[in-house]
């Protein structure tokens, strides 16, 4: 059998460095007040040496686990095969892998995961969670708040417990929707429909707001409900054409349900533009520049709101305000994450960050 080599100590490497163990344990722990020269000198000692703190004694000092839980109120099946969620899911892992963070990813496949959650989280091993793609009646909102565990969360709340300190990440929904269908009217397209999506989400019913802020005259007729996933595009769309056969443009929720909206116009024999224009939400690219005709839609920055979500949790903890789990642990911070995201680019407010939508013009409308 080989021996393997043992791991240098921290006794090593403050011999190597010159420097006493204290300064070494400050250094590598990330404290303040140890001299900019002596620092580097011991940074480089580990690197010669490469020493690998221990992490169960780092975290007796720190108190912090360098882990943060990813929480996706989502099944292992929409969440693996949606690139939505893999573009969120990489911005999170591009901001905590720069901060030398673990990602701890959660799911939950059913209601009996939540419960599995909530007392991970309330175990101790992560230092504050990002919890995204919520529904109206989720528990999770309360399992994270019990579980005291510093929280930001991807999506305007849709619930109202009297709280005005949740801090949260989103793009402008409404905004962006009410640019698609005014983009379609400016076509002169005049019956235009919306497939919304589940509305048990905000981010589908700032969508469907935005649609009636422009078209407040359409009636029940031009709107029909999908789920956000291609088969609940194409369902959505041949109850549109069935009840309003004249419809001359439609705008879609997100991608995947123009995807199938798309598919079904063409089986109906209806030529995109031409006869029908449509215009989705998103712009996420394996997606809307493989559909036939490619796809005009509503880019919003899926992967910087994950990012963003990551770095005001990140801020918050370092901050040392990361305490009770109830939003604070973050408070103060969208504020200066917006400026720091882009001046100009973003909208932020105490307790969170909204960014801007942009219409992408394709050959769908």
């Amino acid at each position: 059998m080989t021996e393997t080599a043992p791991r240098p100590t921290l006794e090593a490497v403050a011999a190597r460095a010159g420097v006493s163990r204290a300064t070494v344990s400050r250094v590598v722990n990330g404290a303040h007040g140890v001299r900019d020269a002596l620092a580097e000198r011991v940074r480089r000692a580990v690197e010669e040496l490469g020493y690998v703190p221990n992490q169960a004694a780092r975290s007796l000092v720190t108190k912090r686990h360098d882990a943060v839980a990813v929480v996706a109120a989502e099944p292992e099946t929409r969440v693996f095969t949606d690139p939505y969620f893999a573009q969120q899911l990489r911005g999170i892992s591009k901001e905590l892998t720069a901060h030398d963070n673990q990602l701890v990813l959660l799911l939950t496949e059913g209601r009996e995961d939540h419960a599995r959650v909530g007392r991970y989280l309330a175990g101790g091993h992560v230092d504050g969670a990002l919890v995204f793609s919520l529904h109206l009646d989720d528990p999770l909102p309360g399992l994270v708040r019990r579980a005291g565990v510093p929280t930001v969360f991807g999506g305007r709340p849709g619930w109202d417990d009297g709280r005005d300190d949740v801090v949260y990440v989103d793009s402008d929904n409404r905004g962006g929707a009410r640019e698609a269908v005014r983009h379609l009217a400016a076509l002169g397209r005049t019956r235009i429909a919306h497939i919304a999506g589940p509305l048990d989400q905000t981010s589908a019913a700032d969508r469907l707001a935005g649609f009636q802020d422009v078209r407040a005259d359409a009636g029940p007729g031009l709107i029909a409900h999908g789920d956000f996933t291609p088969v609940g595009g194409e369902r959505a769309m041949r109850e549109l054409l069935d009840r309003r056969p004249d419809l001359d443009a439609v705008f879609a929720a997100n991608d995947l349900t123009a995807a199938g909206a798309l598919r079904v116009l063409r089986e109906r024999g209806r030529r995109v533009p031409d006869d029908v224009a449509v215009v989705g939400f998103d712009d996420m690219l394996p997606v809307a520049e493989q559909t036939d005709p490619p796809l005009t839609t509503v880019r919003q920055d899926i992967e910087g709101m994950g990012r963003l979500m990551a770095r005001l949790l990140l801020r918050g903890l370092d901050r040392g305000t990361a305490g009770d789990g109830d939003g604070e642990s973050a408070a103060g911070a969208p504020e200066s994450a917006a400026r720091d995201h882009g001046a100009g680019a973003v909208s932020g407010t105490a307790s969170g960050v909204i960014l801007p939508t942009t219409l992408v013009r394709r050959a769908s409308a």
